[in-house]
Formats: structure tokens, C-alpha cells, sequence
């Protein structure tokens, strides 16, 4: 069975595949029954928004870890992906910032995300 921290390591790497700007990964466990984690980042355009979901979706689901649901707006901005255990947030520059979910969860756990990367 697939820890919720693989699923997180699987979304990070595929959103440093897809050049997502600053990835953020919040060990959310202790702070709220949502998520164990949630994974947070920005997209420089829809179209890349697009791509970002759509990747993380491919990869989860070749994985066994098909989405519970999806919800959110290109056009608005963001894009929310729950896998139960990991909760994906996909932002535009904008609407991060308006959302600033890193200041609301301040008090989840910041992971280093560095050993995760393949790329690194």
C-alpha cells in the first residue's frame, strides 16, 4: 500500500516535471483531519494550469491512487485535486496570493521537498 508520503513525493515530482513554480508541501496531519498533507503551487498560465492537474492525475492514477474529486476553475485561477490523504491546490500567481493558504495553515509542518525531487 502506498504511504501518504509517496503520494506526496509522486505529485511533487510531477509538478517539478511540469516546471511548477514554488512547490510547497505542508505535513498537515497534526493541524487538521482534511489531509495528511497538502501539496501547494503556482502555474504561469491556464494552459499550464491544465497541464499540472492533468499530470498529477496520469501519475496518481498509474499508481493506484486514482482522485477522490476534483474541483476548482481554470479560468478562476486554481485548481484543487483530493487524493483523501494528499490535497493538491494549483494556483495562478493571483489567486495564490489572495488565497495565501501557506499564512492559514501556518501552523502545518513546512517538509523539505528536496529529497523528494528526481531531478535534484
Amino acid at each position: 500500500m502506498i504511504t501518504p508520503y509517496e503520494i506526496a513525493g509522486f505529485v511533487v515530482n510531477a509538478l517539478d516535471n511540469k516546471k511548477a513554480q514554488d512547490i510547497k508541501l505542508l505535513k498537515t496531519r497534526d493541524v487538521t483531519i482534511l489531509a495528511d498533507y497538502f501539496v501547494i503551487c503556482t502555474a504561469n498560465s491556464t494552459t499550464q494550469l491544465k497541464t499540472l492537474s492533468d499530470e498529477v492525475e496520469k501519475i496518481l492514477k498509474e499508481n493506484g491512487e486514482p482522485p477522490l474529486r476534483r474541483e476548482g476553475h481554470r479560468a478562476g485561477g486554481w485548481v484543487l485535486i483530493d487524493f483523501g490523504c494528499v490535497v493538491v491546490h494549483l494556483f495562478l500567481k493571483d489567486a495564490r496570493d489572495f488565497y495565501m493558504l501557506e499564512r492559514l495553515w501556518s501552523d502545518a509542518e513546512n517538509v523539505d521537498i528536496g529529497g523528494m525531487l528526481k531531478n535534484a
